[in-house]
């Protein structure tokens, strides 16, 4: 009877056991996403609101329960590494973000540190298959990195130099009062290579437009542009174009409109980062800027995720917001759900910690993915991501078109045309290498 006893005691404590041991079962570790950018420098303003974008991305992830994978629902988590804006700073960085266990990397405001990573990217997946990464690029824009330089673990999310370019065009070949063009960059491979397609798209589309200078600047160097204004200004000029960011976009135009320039600006980035501000009046009707998306894209679902995001950060100097950098996330979010199905059962690849970077890259490759009505593919041949771009011009809010001003300047950006992603395609020279 007590052996019997015994061995219902022992029964029962086992039964209590075992659900305790499964409640007791580790949640998968949160897969980490690492940011390397220039925090600091001459382009801080730029890093942080990269960083801003990025962390709203990842948290309305996380809010609906993050990604569910073989292993379970998994959070994702961003660290922040600052670059400086330098490629060694850079190389550093991405060092310690694998050590500390980093398996996607993000940068995108520097295409000479771009190019660094994908090199160092793929020296690293070959020599450490236990430890790959793989690299996310939201605005590293030279041409080059999708062509001579495309590789399997780089994926661009912004449209290319080239892509930006030739819907800037699409505009100015239509634009009769522009007679005369001054084309002005940074002196790196992407402002050499706006330059280059500036001169070869413009002798296509507008031949009869005379270049009347050219030159190239240091980049985030220079605190006053106004020997560069005051030679734009002799020269004639109808029309600036440039593909400058940031410090060398906003200094540029003031020193211009200090110079008494009143011929119009075709930018890459002049509806964000302090330039509407800068160019004040003078603007209107005068700058234009391309970009993947803006804010007053007249639909309900892009004014409602416009709403959203200034909720999120309601100071204007907080205000500028990237599209392509949430359906980045998203892509990424899909692209590893897929690569590892909940309900499938963890392979050694898949375990609780690691992804296997491998399939999430395959599925990368054919992301397809919508986001309050914005949507865009990646193209699997280069890794370049297809979407639709739209140019705007630079208007007084309340205007016409003009709902939304950027970062509390009074300004805003209507938009003039709108080129489906097909229109905006380019060729590539990739031939990817792919594992295996």
């Amino acid at each position: 009877m007590f052996i019997l006893f015994r061995r219902v005691l022992k029964l029962l404590m086992v039964m209590l056991f075992v659900p305790a041991m499964a409640m007791a079962q580790p949640s998968p570790a949160p897969i980490k996403l690492a940011l390397i950018e220039g925090m600091s420098g001459g382009n801080a303003n730029g890093g942080e609101a990269v960083f801003r974008n990025l962390v709203w991305a990842v948290e309305r992830v996380n809010e609906r329960g993050g990604v569910k994978t073989a292993a379970g629902p998994r959070l994702l988590t961003l660290d922040r590494h600052d670059s400086k804006g330098q490629v060694e700073e850079a190389l550093s960085s991405l060092r310690a973000a694998i050590d500390g266990g980093a398996q996607i990397i993000l940068q995108g405001n520097s295409s000479a540190v771009a190019a660094a990573l994908i090199e160092a990217i793929n020296k690293h997946n070959e020599r450490e298959p236990s430890r790959r990464v793989v690299f996310l690029n939201y605005s590293a824009v030279d041409p080059i990195l999708t062509n001579e330089k495309c590789s399997f673990w780089h994926f661009r999310f912004d449209a290319h130099a080239d892509m930006r370019m030739a819907a800037l065009m699409s505009v100015l070949k239509d634009d009769k009062s522009v007679k005369s063009a001054y084309l002005i960059g940074q002196d790196y491979s992407f402002g050499q290579a706006v330059l280059r397609e500036g001169k070869r798209q413009l002798g296509i589309q507008r031949p009869d437009v005379q270049i009347v200078g050219e030159e190239l600047h240091p980049l985030l160097r220079i605190k006053d542009f106004a020997p560069y204004a005051a030679k734009i200004k002799a020269s004639g000029a109808d029309a600036v174009l440039t593909g400058n960011f940031s410090n060398d976009l906003t200094l540029l135009v003031k020193a211009a409109k200090e110079a008494g320039f009143e011929g119009k600006f075709y930018t890459f980035y002049g509806n964000a980062l302090g330039a509407p501000a800068a160019i004040g009046e003078a603007g209107l009707g005068k700058v234009i800027a391309v970009a993947d998306w803006l804010p007053n894209v007249q639909t309900a679902s892009s004014e409602a995720f416009y709403q959203s995001f200034r909720a999120r950060y309601p100071k204007p100097a907080d205000d500028y917001v990237h599209m392509r950098m949430h359906l980045m996330v998203e892509a990424l979010a899909q692209a590893i759900e897929k690569a590892s199905p909940a309900g499938q059962k963890p392979t050694a690849a898949t375990g609780q910690d690691a992804i296997d970077l491998i399939a999430v890259a395959a599925q990368l490759e054919r992301a397809n993915v919508t986001l309050q009505g914005q949507n865009g593919t990646m193209r699997a041949a280069d890794h370049q991501f297809q979407q639709p771009l739209v140019v705007g011009v630079m208007d007084r809010q309340g205007a016409p078109g003009v709902k939304f001003d950027v970062e509390g300047s009074g300004y805003g950006f209507r938009v003039i045309k709108t080129l489906p992603a097909a229109s905006a395609e380019q060729a590539t020279t990739c031939r990817m290498q792919r594992p295996g």
